[in-house]
Order: C-alpha cells, then sequence, then structure tokens
C-alpha cells in the first residue's frame, strides 16, 4: 500500500451507492442496476479528483445482505468505475472474523479502501475496537476508512483517534462528533488532518475545510451528481458562502425529509436516495426489510423538495 497515494485519492464528495435490488420476492440483487447508476455519476462528472464511491455502506443495505452478496455489489461497483474513481467498501460487521474475510475480499475485488466503524450490538471498549482494527489492518494490504458511528457503539475518542493513526493501514476518518457544544468535532479534525484525510460526515463542511478535512459525505450526489461537483469545486476555491447556500438549498432539506421518515415511519438508510433517483428517472428500487417500503407514502413530499432544490430531470 502506498499510504500517500491512498491519503491523497480519499478527498471530495464520499458518494454511498444504494444498492438496488430486483421486484421479486427475495429482493435479490440489481447488479445491471446498480452498474447503470454508477454510470449516471460519471457521466454527471464525479471523478478521480472529486469523489470517492463507498459500495455496500449503511446506505448500501450492508445489514440486510449475505457475506457473498457484499463482496457482488462492490466488485460490480469496481468493475462499472473502471478506474475512474477510487472505491471503498463498506466493511461494517458484528464479527472480527468476518472482518478478516471482508478486508481479503475487498483487495481481491480491486476496491481501494475498506471502511470500518466499531462493532454494534454490544458495547465495546475501545480496546476491543483498536484490536479489531488491527484484524482488518493484518488481514490485508488494503486502506483502512475508520469510521466513528458513536450511535451504534463506542466512539472515537481523542486517545484512541491517537493509537489508530499509528496502524500503517489507517488513511481515512470519517468523522462526527455526538457532543458540537465543546467542539471535539473541529478539534479532532485540527489534529489529524495532517496525517489522516478526514471526511466530514456532520455536513459541517465550510467549518471542516478550513481546518483539513478533505471529504465530504453527501446523499445528494446520488440524484444529482453535478451538484457534487460543483460543490467541491467551491470549496476547493474557498467560495464558502456559496458552499453554505449550497447545503441550505439542497442538503438540508434532503436530511429533514430523512428524519421525519425515521421519526415517523420506519428507520434505514439510503430509502431516501433510492426514492429520489427514482422520481429523476434512474435505476432504483425498495430498501430490503425490516426498512419499510417508503417510496408511496412520501414520494410526493420528496418531489416537492427536489423540485425547490432545482434539482433537474425531476418527474413533474
Amino acid at each position: 500500500m502506498d499510504f500517500e497515494k491512498s491519503k491523497q485519492r480519499l478527498r471530495g464528495c464520499y458518494v454511498t451507492i444504494p444498492t438496488l435490488f430486483k421486484d421479486d420476492k427475495v429482493l435479490s440483487l440489481n447488479l445491471a442496476g446498480i452498474q447503470a447508476h454508477v454510470r449516471f455519476l460519471l457521466e454527471g462528472g464525479l471523478n478521480h479528483e472529486n469523489a470517492v464511491f463507498l459500495a455496500g455502506g449503511a446506505a448500501g443495505d450492508f445489514s440486510t445482505m449475505t457475506f457473498e452478496e457484499r463482496i457482488h455489489v462492490v466488485n460490480a461497483v469496481v468493475e462499472a468505475v473502471g478506474g475512474q474513481v477510487p472505491v471503498a467498501m463498506g466493511a461494517q460487521t458484528t464479527s472480527t472474523a468476518e472482518l478478516r474475510r471482508l478486508s481479503k475480499a475487498a483487495q481481491d475485488v480491486g476496491a481501494d479502501y475498506i471502511q470500518v466503524s466499531c462493532p454494534f450490538y454490544f458495547h465495546h471498549t475501545e480496546q476491543d475496537f483498536y484490536e479489531y482494527i488491527l484484524v482488518a489492518a493484518e488481514a490485508s494490504d488494503i486502506s483502512i476508512i475508520v469510521y466513528n458511528t458513536f450511535w451504534t457503539s463506542t466512539g472515537v475518542s481523542l486517545e484512541l483517534a491517537n493509537r489508530l493513526v499509528e496502524i500503517p493501514n489507517v488513511v481515512g476518518l470519517k468523522w462526527s462528533t455526538s457532543d458540537p457544544n465543546w467542539m471535539t468535532f473541529e478539534q479532532v479534525i485540527k489534529t489529524f488532518a495532517h496525517r489522516l484525510c478526514v471526511i466530514d460526515n456532520q455536513m459541517q463542511f465550510v467549518a471542516s475545510h478550513l481546518l483539513g478535512a478533505r471529504g465530504f459525505e453527501v446523499h445528494v450526489c446520488n440524484y444529482w451528481p453535478q451538484w457534487g461537483a460543483a460543490l467541491i469545486k467551491s470549496l476547493n476555491q474557498q467560495d464558502y458562502s456559496e458552499v453554505q447556500n449550497m447545503l441550505l438549498k439542497a442538503a438540508q432539506p434532503f436530511m429533514r425529509l430523512w428524519m421525519k421518515i425515521d421519526q415517523e415511519y420506519t428507520g434505514g438508510d439510503g430509502h431516501l436516495d433510492k426514492l429520489c433517483m427514482e422520481l429523476v428517472g434512474l435505476p432504483s428500487s425498495r430498501s430490503r426489510p425490516p426498512t419499510r417500503d417508503i417510496r408511496k407514502r412520501y414520494r410526493e413530499q420528496a418531489r416537492r423538495m427536489l423540485i425547490e432544490a432545482g434539482v433537474p430531470r425531476v418527474k413533474r
């Protein structure tokens, strides 16, 4: 692994590719649909200078797929990308043994990174998490993005981050925090941006870019890739007023509707991406259960949101 090359390539819009399913009884994988979506993103201006694609992350329904299905999905994305954009594979799991297999398999199919977060279900200690990351690093030579999913299990403290950055394979930190009042979010970026690529998962893009973050998690790209390319261009030009306006007009309404769905109807990640994709004429599907199908119930609210944001191609 070339550490500096891996770090430099991990930048721009961090796009979680939704996993699409066929409309059959078992919701089998629609690999052709996933690949068509990847081509749409590439044709919309996303490339190795402004994006990284994540296959099989939370918005990619990883928790509802078998091990073999997860490998099929990342392989389909790698094939469709054809080297034009770096690819990360979601490697979240509750099993250290499975993490070892995921690390090896991701490298075998040509992914550039794996994204790893603390195992969920049990509340693990920081030492548990540290040793878990070590296993992923020892299993293959693939680059690792540590994902701070504090809402599912143990979070990444400043002290733990100090230990993790010493693991040679760790090149990225996908970062958000549960305690913004004490500026922990900003402190970690300032401390580690020189060593790692920090990916802002909290939509504080102006502040994080000023402090050195170079990756930015945005769902809007899945149905409006031109917006993502323009966002990264504005960040690189330090046009922070434009960046903030873009977030308020397009990203915040998406997150607000997602929260509404989560609070009143069903939990999940990627279901709203898919509905928005369907509304601009892209291949799409529901998410697998236990997430319920949101498309009929929230179609009109999503359609109005897209139109108000200025998204092109919205079906009227």
